[in-house]
């Protein structure tokens, strides 16, 4: 049950941190290019000045660069120094809501203001949680390129030497019309935090991952689940442009993990694909809008 304690402090957290919002302006560089696109598999030379991008890449440029004295134990910012300071040590993405209404190109200058949209405390299952919503615009000279309402759930710690509560699973669907393989190697997780500036221990470390956080090892970052999912749905979809999509996380991944990536045909527009672990088990579902 929810402490007075703790629903106290939240209200206090609500008042001071809704609706605060944050620019972070970047530049989508020739050389961030080359790196984004070889952590992908994709070849580095393929993305020039003037390049127009993939539309759901714009999500890993205007990353938090906070400073080295600010970051906690667990590798993100300290509470309080870029998202609120909620009272509860495990922070993990759950899903996100996605518009695409513009363009990106490589030398664009690139604007995210990020807004503190929601923080809503819940009983849960596994005890108390609180979901933060964070809705980040990206600009380019005032024009809106993406809309993306982001969700994180907020845990309570793990008591050394315990499990973290995982989700047991729903299989996944059984009949897709297009799958593929995906090997989740430890380098590939490590290019695509430095790429994302994510020093989340849980994504390196795994004597902090298990020994701290619950988990059996290395945790894949739920923002990479989704962008091999998006890259593979895409790829079923010629001539049509990813106009926005809807994703949650079920069921974490961990590094060394064969996943498989699949999806339904498209249909009005619409496509839904998945992720399903070595057991069969959902892990993420998205549901695009093409046009």
């Amino acid at each position: 049950m929810m402490s007075e304690s703790f629903a106290t402090a939240i209200e206090q957290v609500r008042r001071d941190w809704l609706g605060h919002v944050r620019a972070i302006h970047d530049d989508v560089s020739p050389s961030m290019l080359r790196r984004i696109a070889a952590m992908l598999d994709e070849d580095p030379d393929a993305y020039p000045r003037g390049t127009l991008l993939p539309p759901h890449w714009f999500s890993l440029f205007c990353c938090e660069s906070a400073r080295q004295a600010e970051i906690g134990t667990d590798g993100h910012p300290q509470p309080g120094v870029i998202l609120p300071p909620i009272p509860l040590p495990r922070r993990m993405g759950a899903g996100r809501r996605v518009r695409i209404p513009g363009e990106l190109r490589v030398g664009d200058a690139l604007v995210k203001r990020a807004e503190v949209a929601a923080i809503e405390p819940k009983q849960a299952r596994t005890g108390t949680i609180c979901v933060l919503t964070m809705r980040h615009s990206y600009e380019i000279n005032g024009t809106l390129v993406g809309i993306d309402e982001f969700d994180a759930i907020y845990r309570e710690a793990v008591p050394p030497g315990t499990k973290s509560a995982v989700n047991p699973g729903t299989p996944a669907p059984a009949d897709p019309a297009w799958s593929a393989k995906r090997h989740v190697s430890n380098a590939l997780v490590f290019r695509y935090s430095a790429v994302t500036w994510n020093a989340h221990r849980i994504h390196y470390d795994a004597d902090y991952a298990r020994g701290e956080e619950g988990y059996p090892g290395i945790v894949q970052n739920g923002g990479l689940t989704m962008q091999l999912l998006l890259d593979a749905a895409i790829r079923q979809a010629p001539g049509l442009r990813l106009a926005g999509y809807t994703a949650r996380l079920t069921r974490p991944i961990y590094v060394g993990a064969h996943i498989t990536l699949a999806g339904t045909a498209l249909r009005d527009g619409t496509m839904v694909a998945w992720v399903a672990d070595e057991e069969g088990k959902l892990c993420a579902q998205i549901e695009l809008d093409l046009a």
